[in-house]
């Protein structure tokens, strides 16, 4: 007697990976990943070659994901990353500042200033939660604003660890305009100022975004898309001498969001 449709499909899902998981699906969300990491776009034999897995399996893969949408391939036999990708990753940008503004609520308590998280999305800054300060006179960003990274704390923080042949070609992408008379305007210069962040361990806006305003930034370490945490307030309040009151509270709740961000729901 065949085996009933059920039977199969409980055969097919079977097999496990590391995690106990399904080990097909496990090899597809590598795949969208090494995609992502590689700028979007890949051939089958780098996927290989990267993911240590079987041609045959890949191409398999693929076909699969290319039918549900999350990947396309282009006239050059290339694949790339799907459009269906963009809703799930705009549904998963706004729970992810869902799940920051406690967080971000905390910062606002121990400093007394306005508390953002915002991501790099391709060449740009992106902000995904606030939690706004109590004083009369504070900063407002509003959620889902965009901006060059060039001139923010946020953008410095999230560019500080990536390879200066990479930030340069950001760079020249965007330009870098200026938005006051304070933004950096020259490459190397900025780049000069993310090796302070490297050595620093926070970044600045000082005045750089809008005149009056400072802002003091971290990246969220091991963060599953590249996010960073900052306060900004006005100059008045922000100085410099704050720096050693603020810059420990932002990276003791950096650190904090980065384990509840990592952390996994039994199955």
């Amino acid at each position: 007697m065949p085996p009933s449709s059920a039977s199969t499909s409980a055969a097919e899902a079977k097999p496990t990976g590391a995690s106990g998981g399904v080990q097909s699906l496990e090899r597809a969300f590598d795949l969208l990943e090494r995609m992502a990491d590689a700028g979007g776009e890949v051939g089958l034999s780098e996927l290989s070659g990267s993911s240590g897995l079987p041609l045959p399996t890949i191409h398999r893969l693929m076909r699969t994901l290319v039918a549900c949408g999350y990947v396309r391939q282009q006239p050059n036999r290339r694949y790339a990353l799907g459009p269906r990708l963009i809703r799930l990753g705009e549904s998963a940008s706004r729970l992810l500042g869902t799940w920051a503004r406690p967080y971000l609520a905390r910062l606002v308590e121990e400093t007394g200033e306005t508390a953002n998280m915002a991501l790099l999305d391709g060449d740009e800054i992106v902000y995904v939660a606030q939690v706004p300060s109590r004083h009369a006179v504070r900063m407002f960003t509003e959620v889902g604003r965009r901006v060059l990274p060039h001139s923010t704390g946020v953008g410095k923080a999230l560019l500080a660890n990536h390879p200066s042949e990479e930030v340069r070609a950001l760079l020249g992408r965007t330009g870098m305009p200026a938005a006051t008379e304070k933004t950096i305007t020259d490459p190397d210069t900025f780049l000069d100022a993310l090796a302070d962040v490297r050595r620093l361990g926070y970044a600045v806006d000082d005045n750089e975004q809008e005149i009056g305003v400072r802002c003091f930034a971290v990246p969220v370490p091991n963060s599953p898309t590249s996010a960073a945490i900052s306060i900004s307030g006005p100059t008045g309040r922000v100085t410099e001498a704050s720096t050693e009151k603020i810059v420990p509270v932002l990276q003791e709740i950096a650190a904090q969001l980065s384990v509840a961000l990592a952390s996994q729901s039994p199955a």
